[in-house]
This record gives C-alpha cells, structure tokens and sequence, in this order.
C-alpha cells in the first residue's frame, strides 16, 4: 500500500498548530495585567478624574495589576464604574497586549438648578450632583422646582440646545408656577414670558421673528419683557 506522506505531513502540522495554540492560550490566560488606561470620551469637561476611575477599580477589584487576565470579569467592572454619579456608560475591554482599557463617557449638564436643593439636570432630564472638578456653563435654574416643573425645564432646556440662537443666548429659565417658564437673556434686564411649554416651535419661532426685526430696527433695547404665551403673538412691554 503506497503512503500518502503529504496528508501525514499535514496531519503532523496541524497537531503542531493546534498545540501551539492551545499553549499561547493557556500562557496568555495566565498573563497579568500589565497596564491599565482610562479614556474620556466625548465632551473634555471633567466631572471625575482618572485618580476616580482608579479607586473604583481598585475598591470593587482589588489590585487589578495581579490579576491573571483569566480572572478579569468586565461586565463586573463596567458596573463598578457605571455606578459613580458622574458616568453615563462605561466600556472595559483587555489588548493582546495585555493591557486594560477603560473608556468612560461621563454625563452631561445641561441646566443648573438653583434652590434649597441645588444640582444638574443632564441631557436625560436625570438629576446630576455637582462636581468638585469643574462647573457646567449652562442655564441657572430658579424659582418653583418641583419634580413635574423640571420635566418642564429640561424640554425647554431641549429645545433650547438644538437652537444655535437660543443656546447662545438664553442663561437661564425662572420657574414662575408649577407649570410656567420664564426665560433669561443675555440682555440686560430682558425676560421672556414663555408659559407653558406647549407648542415651543411656534413660540420660538416668532420670537425669533420679532428679535430679528427689533434688532434690525434698533428697538431691542427699548423692551425689558416679551410675552409668548398668547396664540401666535408676541406681546412686548417697554422699558
């Protein structure tokens, strides 16, 4: 009977290939953990620092540096991050070489709220604390803040931060009654009336006709209020 060497020669590389293999794969499930990274992603105003990240790392984990790579559990620690008030998502994930990367995207403000409680109200209308690290420039909140009128504020504050006009321009909204809303301009002494915040489109959009028109005519500083809470008008009171 005539040997086939070539399919011996193949089976004998292949056993070759799949030990070596098999060995890589132990040797690097029991490789430590050389280096761990922490990235901020997305907007660069630190709410935490990395010295944070570490300590939860370290508080939930342990030492993660003397940790085989075996033993690492990243859904685990995705969690321990996620848990700090000042992150929104967190993603872990190890490098072939060994390495632990943490990217953490933190949450963002867009209003501040000032009252007897005083705190964020982020881009998912959540309650954010304040950080020791940095101060949001965004809109002060004032006035009557109550669980359903900061539902209120933070569509408003929605809408507002789609606008390049309004987001420029607008400092802050002035809770009036539970449900009415008072806005803030960079204007000296100049507020608008905005009601309740139905139909915000339209409302906007004939303030902003009626802001383009007085500032053409050089009559904007001639008002100190503006009223958009009757149907499709806008009702300006003069200095």
């Amino acid at each position: 009977m005539k040997i086939n060497w070539n399919f011996i020669k193949f089976g004998a590389l292949l056993l070759v290939v799949t030990g070596l293999y098999a060995f890589s794969s132990v040797r690097n499930k029991h490789k430590k953990i050389d280096k761990i990274e922490i990235e901020f992603v997305g907007d660069q105003n630190l709410y935490m620092t990395q010295e944070t990240v570490n300590k939860l790392l370290i508080q939930n984990s342990g030492d993660l540096k003397n940790l085989p790579k075996e033993d690492i559990v990243l859904n685990t620690i995705e969690k321990a991050i996620e848990a700090n008030e000042m992150v929104k998502k967190a993603q872990v994930y190890l490098t072939v070489n060994g390495d632990l990367v943490a990217k953490v995207i933190q949450r963002k403000p867009i209003g501040r709220v000032e009252g007897v409680a005083k705190f964020y109200i982020d881009e998912d209308g959540k309650r954010m604390p304040f950080s020791k690290y940095h101060s949001a420039r965004v809109p002060i909140i004032t006035g009557i803040v109550t669980n359903k009128s900061t539902e209120g504020v933070y569509e408003i504050l929605t809408y507002i931060n789609s606008d390049e006009f309004l987001r420029k321009n607008i400092i802050g909204v002035h809770i009036t009654e539970e449900q009415k809303y008072q806005l803030k301009f960079r204007m000296e002494n100049f507020v608008v009336d905005l009601g309740h915040v139905d139909e915000l489109e339209k409302k906007f959009s004939n303030f902003k006709a009626f802001y383009t028109k007085a500032n053409k005519d050089k009559t904007l500083n001639d008002y100190n209020r503006v009223s958009l809470e009757f149907n499709n008008q806008v009702v300006c009171t003069k200095i």
